[in-house]
């Protein structure tokens, strides 16, 4: 199966970066772990958490902060928890691109912060709810209908991580498909875009490449395109702007030119018209 017909959406693949810099795991896991209070502000304040960056560190360090909401404070100490317990599996040879470590890893980052977490949507008690997502002016999203057994989700996700390993064997590539793969899809009721950010990050540091986390200056710029992903279904500016993020963005740039006619397989041009009448469908 056509890689872009497995995961639901194209990118350019030519303008992936196919030269970039890597180091030992013992080091990039140093480097992660040492940006962790960076890492878990700029996650929270993707999901709108109000916490400040020397709150976030302040809480890390087991000092609880007054006159912030219980749930605020729930959700940066899961993040720090899920990042944590990455690195653990990464330091230790035991991360994957597998069901089972991408659902514990939603266990611990929307653990009560989501209906239902560690599990897919229909593995659990709620068998009915579909968590669509708002994609403000462009109306909603609807991703696979939640169903008894999750089947389906099963499915989809097997069937997308084989076709990677298969059709996408660059990590720095894969990791990005594979985010974009797990917030297309949403496997799970909330905190899909937390764990496919572990998940990513887990793939790139597995293969010695720093991980990557999104600054508060490239947050709108974030979300905006985010939208106009799940709009279009192409996915090579989200590509485009987390490589910006890396910390190696510079280097990556200077090895990776990008002539402005490139364009991967799969890429279509579209005009603004046809996005805006594909999102009111």
């Amino acid at each position: 199966m056509d890689v872009f017909e497995a995961l639901g959406f194209r990118w350019d693949r030519l303008a992936a970066p196919w030269s970039v810099p890597v180091h030992s795991i013992e080091r990039v896991c140093f480097h992660f772990l040492r940006m962790l209070p960076e890492f878990v502000w700029d996650e929270g304040g993707l999901e709108g958490n109000p916490f400040t960056y020397t709150e976030v560190q302040t809480l890390m360090e087991g000092v609880t902060i007054g006159g912030r909401r219980i749930a605020d404070q729930t959700q940066i100490l899961n993040i720090a928890r899920s990042a944590r317990r990455l690195v653990d599996l990464v330091k230790t040879g035991q991360f994957a691109l597998n069901r089972t470590i991408f659902t514990e890893l939603h266990g611990l980052a929307a653990h009560e912060d989501a209906l239902e977490w560690g599990v897919f949507r229909g593995e659990g008690e709620e068998v009915l709810y579909l968590p669509e997502v708002s994609l403000g002016e462009r109306g909603r999203y609807k991703p696979l209908p939640t169903v008894a057994g999750a089947q389906a989700l099963q499915d989809l996700f097997a069937r997308g991580i084989a076709t990677l390993d298969a059709q996408v064997p660059h990590p720095f590539e894969q990791a990005l498909a594979f985010f974009l793969f797990a917030i297309l899809q949403q496997f799970f009721f909330d905190g899909n875009r937390r764990v496919a950010h572990l998940m990513m990050n887990g793939i790139l540091m597995s293969h010695g490449i720093d991980a990557i986390s999104v600054p508060p200056h490239h947050a709108e710029a974030f979300n905006e395109e985010i939208v106009r992903f799940f709009v279009n279904k192409d996915g090579t500016a989200v590509m485009d702007l987390l490589t910006e993020c890396h910390p190696d963005a510079v280097a990556i740039r200077a090895a990776n030119p990008r002539p402005a006619d490139r364009r991967g397989p799969g890429w279509e041009e579209e005009s603004d018209e046809e996005a805006e009448g594909e999102a009111g469908t």
